[in-house]
């Protein structure tokens, strides 16, 4: 089988695949998750062996030293709900819970949600079934964790104009323990918010805590995430060492840990399509990471930092900073070390990180992501016109021989070998290449699977206008438009591509654009209209390059 049958048959079958799984998740829908059930001892474990401080071991005191105002009712889910402290800045609404001071629920006020244009982005929500929280505590005997009740010092606080700082303090104490004062720092215009926790040693010999801070969540995606494709929902890691490392849910349940367990560099962050919240804890300073399995479909992603040695009668204190907001790759990797590659551009990163850059370097002169998307396309086709001209010149010389290869076809039709070599001396005496037409095209795939990703990942899309009927490029065409046209467009493709002589090849042929289409569908506008540009830019091309050689009769 020739070169020329492999590669449609090859696309079809994976594009099939690919339809066929859609279709399957799009019928489906998202799995039924039951309710989570989490006990309060899940504080983490260390992973190197030691135990871990359960709520069931604290004091008394621990509880009963709270007012009776403050104290926290379980909830079916196996979180606890407290009173509630509400901040707001100019760009999120943070509710931090008594019961832990965990970071219970946040908005981004810039970002719109999915599901309702109407209303911000919920990215982080302890209520029904999709449970996301940022927790931190203590492990140490006695000392409080995330299952411990605090006394906030407002239950209401706002970043008043002229204000760039807002302090809420929630304080826990163990009386012969340890006084415990947690502090959220907010900033204005900023998604980094650092979460600082103050331990003060009341008893009569030094102490060690180590603090840590994690991330309590449900596998499932967000609501809103586009339907046929694919994006990442789950923790990931960095290290100087191993660098970036996704640690999927599944892996979590297995047990498998394919990254480093301690370092004294790096972070730890739980991702979702467009969005990322990250612990970024300072360098140089040790730290454990861990991943487990907390409950039924409930996950814990977190590190561990030891805070040193404290006095009878001192303080020490730790403040790490929390990123929660859209995955912006400047701001991101101003951050931290690798922070951008939360970004998931796959794994064609190395390219798509290029494309990314000068996306926005376009939008910046014409300020419509749309015109840029179209301006890109342009460019990239204009880098790759000597290829593309290299494979249309290619398909006119095949259309040439056209008739000549369908009678060698039927004079040795009972004979393969014969067949072959008559085909062979044809190719040689036309000077043609039977791979001409196919080799240009697979050099620029990973180009154009990287640009995919790129508009598939780049959240600056979500909500970003074109024109006319096109109000947001991160959602489908809401009339379906730019698919039919790419639908047409693919139609003319292939009316102007050399016939397969092989009937049962020319058949995929033609069911090619009517698989693709159907997925292209409800893909998201963006990524349709780089299609579509991209197919108008290609059938002009070789046009042109067919016309200059005389539409294959000469």
């Amino acid at each position: 089988m020739n070169m020329q049958r492999i590669v449609p048959l090859a696309i079809f079958t994976v594009s099939s695949f690919m339809l066929w799984d859609a279709w399957q998740a799009y019928q489906h829908g998202p799995p039924k998750v039951p309710a989570a059930q989490v006990a309060p001892s899940g504080v983490p474990a260390k992973a190197t062996g030691a135990a871990a401080t359960d709520a069931s071991s604290l004091p008394a005191a621990a509880s009963t030293q709270v007012p009776a105002a403050t104290a926290a009712s379980p909830d079916a889910e196996g979180l606890k709900y407290g009173m509630r402290v509400r901040v707001q800045t100019d760009v999120m609404a943070a509710d931090i819970d008594t019961d832990g001071a965990d970071l219970r629920s946040l908005t981004l006020l810039k970002h719109l949600s999915a599901t309702d244009g109407s209303k911000p982005v919920e990215l982080l929500e302890d209520r029904g079934h999709l449970i996301y929280v940022a927790q931190s505590g203590l492990l140490g005997a006695g000392l409080p964790n995330h299952t411990t009740v605090y006394t906030p010092d407002t239950t209401s606080a706002t970043l008043q104009p002229g204000q760039d700082v807002l302090d809420v303090h929630l304080t826990a104490e163990v009386p012969g323990v340890a006084a415990v004062t947690k502090t959220y720092h907010f900033k204005r215009g900023s998604y980094v918010l650092s979460v600082e926790t103050s331990v003060k040693n009341l008893g009569s010999a030094p102490i060690s805590p180590e603090a840590y801070y994690q991330f309590l969540r449900v596998s499932q995606p967000p609501p809103g995430d586009p339907r046929f494709v694919s994006t990442y929902t789950g923790p990931a890691v960095y290290t100087e060492s191993s660098k970036f490392r996704k640690v999927p849910f599944s892996d979590i349940d297995k047990g498998k840990k394919d990254y480093p367990s301690t370092a004294n560099n790096g972070w730890i962050a739980m991702l979702q399509h467009y969005f990322v919240a990250a612990w970024l804890p300072p360098s140089g300073l040790q730290r454990e990471f861990f991943t487990r399995k907390v409950g039924n479909d409930l996950y814990t992603a977190g590190v561990i930092l030891p805070m040193g040695a404290i006095a009878p009668g001192a303080t020490a204190s730790l403040a790490v900073p929390l990123y929660a907001g859209p995955q912006e790759g400047g701001k991101l990797k101003e951050l931290a070390p690798g922070l951008d590659l939360t970004i998931d551009y796959g794994w064609l990163t190395i390219i798509a990180m290029p494309l990314f850059y000068v996306l926005s370097w376009i939008h910046g002169w014409v300020g419509n992501w749309g015109v840029a998307i179209i301006l890109l396309t342009v460019l990239i086709k204009a880098v790759f016109f000597p290829l593309s001209a290299a494979s249309y010149k290619s398909m006119a010389r095949m259309r040439v021989v056209q008739p000549k290869m369908t009678r060698i076809r039927e004079q040795f039709a009972d004979d393969k070998a014969r067949l072959n070599q008559a085909m062979m001396e044809l190719y040689k005496t036309e000077k043609i290449n039977p791979l001409g037409g196919c080799l240009p095209m697979v050099v620029q795939i990973p180009v154009f699977i990287a640009l995919y990703w790129v508009l598939l990942g780049t959240v600056e899309l979500r909500h970003a206008p074109f024109f006319g009927w096109i109000q947001d490029l991160s959602a489908q065409d809401p009339y379906y438009i730019l698919p039919v046209l790419m639908t047409i467009s693919m139609f003319v493709q292939q009316r102007m591509s050399p016939k397969p002589p092989d009937p049962v090849q020319a058949k995929v042929m033609m069911f090619m654009p009517l698989a693709f289409s159907f997925m292209f569908f409800f893909f998201p506008a963006g990524l349709v209209l780089y299609w579509v540009v991209n197919n108008v830019l290609s059938i002009a091309q070789q046009w042109q390059i067919t016309r200059m050689m005389g539409d294959g009769k000469r």
